[in-house]
């Protein structure tokens, strides 16, 4: 057989380089996987701002409902800022929304928020508004803890956080109860979101 036909063995120097290639591309990856907190740091920050302001027209409610209303608008502010920062975030750590990461943060947290919303709805047609910032801290807090159990330490830091506020509010007077969530909402969202944009991308 002809030798000049075999296709040539690849040395040693070639195969080194090749292997140093994959090493750096599997870095890579796992920095890139491993940055990506999901939540966003410094769109946390501008729902913690968002937060305070409801929460300051909202102390000033004429009754229940109207107080209900206002958190409910601020909370849909807030939803539209984070999700806008979440694919900000992404996009800029090259991470898909799709897989990855991202889908395991945004899937975790849709549980405890969607019976956060059905215990919302069955509490105000019972008039306990009372209970609602406990509630709403409580299975925040719970969102933030699953979501960040494949994120760095401090998202479900942050996370232990709310519900520790939430256990609170439920033990304390009625009248905390707002004040409570401008601190959980408002506090703890800039707090953790400031230290989360300096050190984690954002």
């Amino acid at each position: 057989m002809n030798r000049e036909c075999l296709p040539e063995e690849p040395g040693p120097e070639t195969l080194q380089g090749k292997a140093l290639e994959n090493i750096r591309y599997i870095r890579s990856a796992m920095e890139r996987a491993g940055s990506f907190t999901a939540v966003p740091g410094w769109g946390g920050v501008v729902m913690g701002a968002i937060a305070i302001l409801g929460g300051w027209i909202a102390g000033r409610a004429a009754t229940p409902a109207d107080w209900l209303r206002a958190w409910l608008l601020t909370s849909a502010v807030a939803f539209v800022v984070g999700c806008w920062a979440i694919a900000r975030k992404a996009r800029r750590s090259g991470t898909p929304l799709v897989r990855g990461p991202a889908l395991r943060f945004l899937l975790t947290l849709t549980p405890p928020l969607a019976a956060g919303a059905v215990l919302t709805g069955t509490l105000a047609r019972a008039g306990r508004y009372d209970l609602l910032p406990g509630v709403w801290l409580l299975l925040y807090g719970t969102a933030v803890t699953t979501g960040g159990a494949t994120s760095v330490r401090i998202v479900p830091l942050l996370g232990v956080c709310f519900m520790l506020l939430g256990i609170t509010a439920l033990a304390t007077p009625a009248s905390w109860g707002n004040a409570l969530l401008m601190l959980g909402f408002g506090g703890l969202q800039i707090g953790f979101g400031a230290v989360i944009g300096r050190r984690y991308g954002g």
